[in-house]
């Protein structure tokens, strides 16, 4: 890899990803794709099936300064850069917790207080020379990973979902990927489920990730008296003790589900998307999150429009994330150019 100045980062309208599903770019060509969260930065190098050829992966510094988490971000590059097969690689995707601003190249991260208004796409474009940078929200990303080779592939309206350190989203629309003027379009996480909730620490109250993300519910879980059997307090450590009955466990992700079922039936109230696909280290609780999720879908989805809303596990697990900004630089960036 080698540094430039020359800014790549042009924003561009809403990708058309049937392309690459349907065929993508050259075979040999590949994209860099970075999966940046609260928790950790992962990177592959990633082919025109969406497999993951060469992967590298960071903890993310989230409490420490801007440039320590860029670091991070570096080191990941880097890693892959060494790779006898980055001369393959065409462009990079980056998939960022957010809000994100894919006009600005700029992210602001809820989960990464160092980051406001943090030229991301600028300073990996330095790092990695002649090669095109493509910038959306990580929520984005998994919808555009979902809908390119995973459960929502037939979709004519869904939304798709990280529920991680954090609680993000995308939107299907139509059979294309709906990303808003800014690319935060589909950023269910801090919609309002609670009138007299707790602040968030994006500045407004009551919102879905306090409820539903992981963080949140080892919060709640141990500030009701939960307590892990070994090690850290965790979202994991939760899931596995719901799994064995403790009630207190059961009840932490009965409030996520109630949370996450009231912000889905308002997002398709307002869209009508019909399934939601569920995707992120919190969704990996299965059917401790997903069997409280289904019932109380059936209390809040009541209206004949979006009563027969549907609900799924991502079906590429964590690397959707991966995945997905692959996808968006390749059809973002023009790079569809085979079948």
């Amino acid at each position: 890899m080698t540094s430039s100045s020359a800014n790549h980062h042009v924003p561009s309208p809403a990708p058309d990803l049937g392309a690459v599903a349907s065929g993508g770019f050259l075979r040999r060509d590949l994209i860099a794709a970075l999966d940046i969260g609260g928790t950790k930065i992962a990177g592959a190098l990633v082919d025109t099936r969406g497999q993951l050829l060469e992967q590298a992966r960071r903890a993310t510094p989230a409490a420490e300064g801007a440039e320590a988490v860029m670091g991070a971000v570096a080191e990941v590059l880097g890693e892959l850069g060494r790779s006898v097969l980055w001369p393959r690689v065409r462009a990079v995707g980056i998939g960022s917790a957010g809000p994100v601003d894919r006009r600005r190249g700029e992210v602001s991260p809820v989960n990464i207080p160092a980051w406001r208004g943090f030229p991301l796409a600028r300073r990996v474009e330095a790092l990695v020379g002649p090669l095109p940078v493509a910038l959306a929200g990580d929520g984005v990303a998994i919808a555009a990973a979902e809908h390119w080779l995973g459960a929502a592939r037939e979709a004519e309206a869904a939304l798709c979902m990280v529920v991680s350190t954090g609680v993000g989203g995308g939107l299907i629309l139509d059979r294309k990927l709906y990303l808003g003027s800014t690319g935060n379009a589909g950023h269910i996480g801090h919609i309002t489920v609670d009138l007299n909730g707790d602040r968030c620490p994006c500045g407004s109250w009551g919102c879905l990730e306090l409820y539903a993300s992981g963080p949140s519910i080892t919060r709640w879980a141990v500030g009701s008296g939960w307590r892990p059997e070994a090690g850290a307090a965790s979202a994991q450590a939760v899931a596995d003790a719901a799994r064995s009955g403790d009630p207190i466990a059961v009840a932490a992700f009965e409030r996520a589900a109630r949370a996450l079922a009231a912000g889905i039936s308002a997002t398709a109230a307002l869209t009508e998307v019909q399934m939601v696909v569920i995707g992120g280290g919190v969704a990996q609780a299965g059917a401790v999150l997903f069997d409280p999720l289904r019932e109380q879908l059936d209390a809040f989805a009541v209206l004949g429009f979006v009563r027969g809303l549907t609900v799924h596990e991502a079906a590429l697990g964590t690397r959707a994330g991966l995945v997905g900004a692959a996808a968006l630089a390749a059809a973002e960036l023009g790079l569809v150019v085979a079948t």
